[in-house]
């Protein structure tokens, strides 16, 4: 990242700051297509304003550096340097986790992260979990399925869009994990989430169905 897109940024959307907040971001842009980094800081952007509705305060409430942190680097399991056999959530978390322990970050910080990334496509359980973890799935799901977005400052999603476009993001994301889970099925365990994009896109590579499983099992007992 530019340093001046960088300044841009931090000056427009008030981001974290710190010299650890400020690798992750150059980090992410890095190893992610634009579409992909673009979204991962909107989604901080969007679970901040979606914290601050329901009253949630960074710095009180939450620590605002462990939500950037888990937003930034969400989708490290979708890059081409991060391809391990895991659903892309648990690759992806798995990724920032090594990032940050390379940078000597607490373990327990690392665990939050880990958990907001493994975590912020399950839902009914993340909304659930500590702050950190709900808001980066609330942010993400606002951004990519409009969920709650109603509820973000209208001049917040504009500006956001403006500086960070969205570069057909549905598209490029459905392809994305639907492509990384047809190259390993390991990647789309059954019941998962890439597992229903794999099965309503590209069926013919789908794992198989629930029926099936027990049935085999049943069969070789």
């Amino acid at each position: 990242m530019s340093a001046l897109r960088e300044n841009a940024l931090h000056e427009k959307f008030d981001l974290p700051g710190t010299d650890l907040a400020r690798a992750a971001c150059q980090f992410a842009e890095e190893q992610e297509e634009p579409y992909l980094f673009n979204h991962s800081v909107r989604s901080y952007l969007y679970g901040r304003a979606l914290g601050e509705h329901r009253g949630l305060r960074p710095g009180a409430d939450y620590d605002d550096e462990l939500l950037f942190l888990s937003c930034v680097l969400h989708d490290l399991g979708l890059s081409a340097q991060d391809r391990g056999d895991q659903r892309f959530e648990v690759g992806g978390a798995d990724a920032a986790a090594r990032f940050l322990r390379e940078r000597d970050v607490p373990e327990e910080r690392v665990e939050v992260v880990w958990d907001s990334i493994a975590l912020h496509t399950s839902l009914g359980i993340a909304s659930r979990k500590r702050p950190e973890i709900a808001l980066l799935h609330l942010g993400a799901g606002a951004d990519v399925a409009g969920d709650g977005l109603d509820l973000v400052p209208a001049d917040l999603v504009t500006e956001a869009e403006d500086l960070l476009p969205r570069l057909d993001l549905i598209t490029s994301i459905t392809d994305a994990i639907v492509e990384h889970a047809k190259a390993d099925p390991r990647r789309a365990p059954l019941g998962t989430f890439p597992s229903l994009l794999v099965a309503e896109f590209a069926p013919e590579h789908a794992r198989s169905s629930w029926r099936q499983v027990v049935a085999a099992h049943t069969a070789s007992h």
